[in-house]
């Protein structure tokens, strides 16, 4: 196992747009056992703009390049979705541990051979369910898994985003997104329930486009989106519990400085708890005979045992996100697998294309149980 006086593990990142400059690049700087090595995006013009903002000298436009270097031992894939798939397949030939954006892929079909390609290899392999590091989510964790709240029977999940009705870009588009919010947003959730609760062995889902998004921002004509703009999901949990989830990026007034509105919440037989995104470092709880109230999370919740980020600083609802980054070189320097890891997002894809064979049958559906 490495020790403190290792050399940092390299990690290249594999897209060089708004995620990675949010999430990845800090929780990069802000671990001395890491470094950034390199970047690859499909716009050279980006790569340009990235080596001067981020301070790295080597950036390409092959991925191929970047993964077959031996001096480079981890990637973060942040590229579009349709290009996960060959990407991480690349990685593990060549040995690179891997965290990989979510979805995975476009299906389970493709995400399956994801995990197992990283499972042969023997990488440590993660996927980037950024909201199970929020300190609330870590705490809501802690109270269900410990029986504080009592056996848990309902979980609810809203997230709503007031989103422009102009084009999401390649996002709007099947072939390369896979769907619109069931896999962008709705997924996160569907994995964090499935935390919560246990896993998810029926579903009976809805999705729905109301806008065609046929207009750039700037008003140009651009193909019609084909994506779904709203999701919903009735759910069994294998523990007896059941769940309902409902997603949209139409919700008029739910912009929140940029955070929109995040309502994750248990009905235990004990106690409510209720997760909100723009509030990470509180719950709400209350048990019967009194009104749900705000809790502060508990200290060792606010970060990761051993982490150098600093919980008071910075915007409590972005930093969190840079504990990606900690997990992933944390499960390579400790040996272990990481969490969430590939078969983590395979579980959630599953759930997520369950929701769409569901509502085409129109029908409830059993969801199989994943193999490690």
């Amino acid at each position: 196992m490495p020790t403190a006086q290792s050399p940092p593990i390299r990690i290249a990142i594999l897209g060089a747009g708004a995620v990675s400059d949010y999430h990845h690049v800090p929780g990069i700087r802000i671990d001395p056992r890491a470094e950034l090595v390199a970047i690859c995006d499909a716009s050279e013009a980006l790569l340009q703009q990235r080596r001067s903002d981020w301070d790295v000298e080597r950036a390409t436009t092959d991925y191929g390049e970047i993964c077959a270097d031996p001096d480079i031992d981890a990637v973060i894939i942040a590229t579009p979705n349709f290009t996960h798939r060959e990407m991480a397949l690349a990685a593990a030939a060549h040995g690179k541990h891997i965290m990989c954006e979510k979805p995975l892929g476009l299906d389970a079909t493709q995400v399956r051979a994801m995990y197992h390609a990283a499972r042969d290899a023997k990488v440590v392999h993660m996927t980037a369910f950024t909201y199970r590091f929020a300190p609330s989510m870590r705490y809501l964790r802690h109270l269900a898994t410990s029986g504080a709240l009592g056996e848990l029977r309902h979980f609810r999940s809203q997230r709503f985003l007031d989103w422009p009705e102009t084009s999401w870009g390649w996002r709007q588009y099947r072939d390369k997104a896979g769907a619109g919010d069931l896999f962008d947003m709705t997924i996160h959730r569907i994995d964090f329930a499935a935390d919560l609760m246990g896993r998810i062995e029926k579903v009976s889902g809805a999705v729905r486009q109301f806008v065609p998004r046929d207009k750039t921002a700037q008003g140009d004509a651009c193909p019609p989106s084909n994506v779904d703009d709203w999701s919903a999901i009735l759910g069994e949990f294998a523990g007896g519990g059941v769940g309902v989830w409902e997603g949209t990026t139409l919700a008029k007034g739910y912009e929140l400085n940029g955070f929109g509105h995040e309502w994750a919440e248990i009905n235990g037989s004990e106690q409510s708890a209720v997760y909100q995104l723009h509030l990470p470092n509180q719950l709400l709880l209350g048990r019967t005979g009194q009104d749900i109230a705000p809790v502060d999370v508990p200290a060792e919740f606010l970060a990761p045992a051993g982490s150098p980020r600093n919980p008071a600083d910075g915007e409590p609802a972005t930093v969190f996100r840079y504990d990606l980054v900690w997990e992933f070189v944390s499960a390579i320097v400790e040996g272990r697998e990481a969490v969430p890891s590939f078969h983590h997002g395979l579980v959630a894809q599953v759930v997520a294309d369950g929701v769409l064979q569901s509502y085409e049958n129109r029908t409830w559906l059993d969801i199989p149980e994943e193999p490690l």
